[in-house]
């Protein structure tokens, strides 16, 4: 369904989200293998800013639409 590529950024996506931040250095290197520094700057500040979009909102208690399922409640 996601190329390798894309599994990479969704990783690094749930990495970048965690609190604290989980972005290890053996991600970090298979990041710097796979893309330059310019993408990674913007692939950072894509995820930063949708990140605090997402936590922003719950200031207004704006909640989720249910698109997205953990794992753990998917399987259930």
């Amino acid at each position: 369904m996601f190329s390798a590529d894309e599994k990479l950024v969704l990783e690094l996506a749930d990495a970048l989200t965690a609190t604290p931040s989980k972005v290890t250095p053996e991600l970090r290197e298979r990041l710097q293998k796979r893309f330059t520094t310019p993408q990674l700057v913007e692939l950072g500040a894509a995820i930063a800013w949708e990140n605090y979009r997402a936590r922003s909102n719950r200031i207004f208690g704006f909640g989720s639409e249910g698109f997205y399922k953990p794992k753990a409640e998917a399987a259930g």
